[in-house]
């Protein structure tokens, strides 16, 4: 076991390697001062194919980086080749990394590294830590989750992805996913799917790791009313899969899906990757506008600002609380659902500071640009387990609330 870092000594030492590390420090100034910086505040990404992969390889590169010097994997088990450290020292870390113009690729590399490799990390064999960890760690291969279907979206566990186990023990996937980020970049799909329907729908649930460029594998984007095509729906057409690349034993597939999901939830420790536009962004378009004095509208500002606060207050809570010990559970669900009502605020706000400004594309910097925040955030209200759904565990598993009358029929 690592010995533990005195904290203040790693923050010296990531301080002192991030200044080598060759990348250019942000402009403390550009996200403030209206007409400077990018004019983009994307939610999901809407970059073509071509470009994303050549983002994919830049992120790729710069993590490499970060893992070969140990501030990849920080708070990672030892044994499963992380430091081992408390949840405030990749904050602190990460903080750090945001004041450097850090090579990004949306989602996918949190998705890849941060949920499927943890999920593997947590449910897979020696064997497959041996073989499959490595590759992901490393993001020479990337995953993306094969969770969400068309009529089992909210309801996970009401999915219909039938996997079913010849004689010889391997496994064939048929069903369709959707809503899935990234999957046309990805080697690997961390897929749940239904092994045996006779049995209780959150008990007959397995999970797999399919080869998305193997036979039977089907990628279609799908158009976000942005206009890009970040999302796709993925077709499992008899698709074999061998039994070493399930993850975790057969019927725990509930519970390999609502570990990643508790991982994609946490928000705890920040990170570098900007969703959407922020409030000093926010601020300077009230500046520019003239906006200031406007009783209305210092009114909602100081509104939004209370609500992003919270936000960032209930996220060093649930840091502290993770340094103390404590197991993710289900109070990531007022983290997350914090925060994609937050996303939803601010477009609402800059819609009302706008006004036609927002949907007419004049070329003015700053103002049309905006929806696509406004367009986007709503896909995070259903990302990662949809708004009804996070009231409903907190209200259950936290508030200890009575559950919701079932209404699927018992299996015999």
């Amino acid at each position: 076991m690592e010995q533990m870092a005195d904290f203040d000594e790693f923050v010296t030492e990531a301080s002192r390697w991030l200044r080598h590390g060759g990348l250019p420090k942000k402009a403390t100034a550009s996200v403030s001062r209206w007409g400077e910086g990018p004019d983009a505040v994307p939610v999901f990404d809407d970059v073509p194919d071509e470009e994303q992969r050549v983002r994919l390889k830049a992120a790729a590169r710069w993590h490499r980086r970060k893992l070969d010097a140990g501030y990849a994997l920080l708070t990672w088990p030892v044994e499963l080749g992380g430091r081992g450290l408390p949840p405030r020292y990749q904050a602190a870390f990460n903080e750090l990394e945001s004041s450097y113009c850090i090579p990004t690729a949306g989602e996918l590399v949190g998705v890849s590294v941060g949920l499927i490799a943890r999920t593997v990390g947590g449910f897979g064999t020696a064997r497959q830590q041996q073989t499959l960890l490595p590759p992901l760690q490393r993001m020479d291969e990337l995953a993306c989750q094969l969770f969400s279907e068309p009529a089992a979206g909210s309801d996970l566990a009401g999915l219909t992805t039938r996997a079913k186990k010849s004689a010889d023990g391997a496994w064939t996937l048929s069903g369709q996913k959707v809503w899935t980020s990234g999957a046309q970049f990805c080697d690997w799909g961390l897929a749940i799917a239904r092994h045996d329907p006779q049995l209780p729908k959150h008990q007959g649930l397995s999970a797999f790791l399919v080869p998305m460029h193997g036979p039977g594998v089907t990628v279609r984007p799908i158009r976000q009313m942005t206009g890009g095509f970040s999302f796709n729906e993925v077709f499992l057409d008899d698709v074999p899969v061998s039994d070493d690349l399930r993850i975790g034993d057969v019927g725990a597939g509930w519970q390999v899906a609502m570990t990643t999901l508790s991982y994609e939830r946490d928000h705890s420790t920040g990170g570098t990757r900007s969703i959407g536009g922020g409030f000093d962004r926010i601020l300077a378009t009230v500046a520019h506008l003239n906006a200031e004095e406007d009783p209305i509208i210092r009114l909602s500002l100081a509104d939004l600002y209370i609500q992003l606060r919270a936000e960032h207050l209930l996220n060093r809570r649930a840091a502290a609380g993770l340094d103390a010990g404590s197991e993710p559970g289900p109070s990531e669900s007022i983290g997350k659902l914090v925060w994609s009502q937050n996303l939803t605020r601010i477009g609402d706000f800059m819609s009302e500071l706008l006004g036609p400004r927002i949907a007419a594309d004049t070329g003015e910097w700053g103002t049309y640009a905006w929806t696509q925040h406004l367009l986007g955030a709503p896909g995070f209200r259903i990302a990662g387990g949809s708004d009804e759904i996070q009231r409903n565990i907190i209200g259950e598993r936290v508030l200890g609330l009575p559950k919701e009358p079932a209404t699927e029929r018992k299996s015999s």
